[in-house]
């Protein structure tokens, strides 16, 4: 399925735009083969570190053109920091797990919850568009460190 939003997402900005920068294709690409969310910063070190060359301002106009569009979902961590994950079609998203010690995000999926969610919503009459589940704690590493 990355395969599948990166070349939607390269297409859609390119008919958006009329320009296809190298810059946003890293930044698609990499986006593309992430399995959670990543602030600019994040994306933009990490892209680097591959050894490519990308300006923080690429990225952020890159990540700029795709929300617009809406390629990509906008995660807030409750941290101040905008994080930024591929938008599937079809709806399949996941929810994340946050450390406060040491700030790992790591993303999960959970059909029960996903139910819970549409009977609370239905029971009170709500048509849910989209919605956020963060759950905050400590990661088994740091646990263990606390141990």
């Amino acid at each position: 399925m990355t395969t599948a939003w990166t070349d939607t997402a390269l297409t859609r900005l390119r008919d958006a735009s009329g320009r296809s920068g190298g810059a946003r294709r890293r930044v698609v690409v990499f986006l593309g083969e992430q399995d959670c969310c990543l602030s600019a910063q994040e994306i933009h070190d990490a892209v680097r570190a591959q050894g490519e060359r990308v300006g923080i301002a690429s990225v952020y106009r890159a990540l700029e053109g795709m929300d617009e569009l809406g390629l990509v979902q906008r995660v807030d961590l409750g941290d101040g920091v905008a994080r930024f994950e591929p938008a599937h079609s079809g709806g399949d998203h996941h929810h994340h797990l946050v450390c406060d010690d040491c700030g790992k995000v790591e993303p999960f999926e959970d059909a029960s919850l996903e139910s819970a969610i549409e009977r609370v919503a239905d029971g009170r009459g709500y048509s849910v568009a989209a919605h956020d589940v963060v759950l905050r704690g400590a990661c088994e590493d740091c646990r263990h460190d606390r141990d």
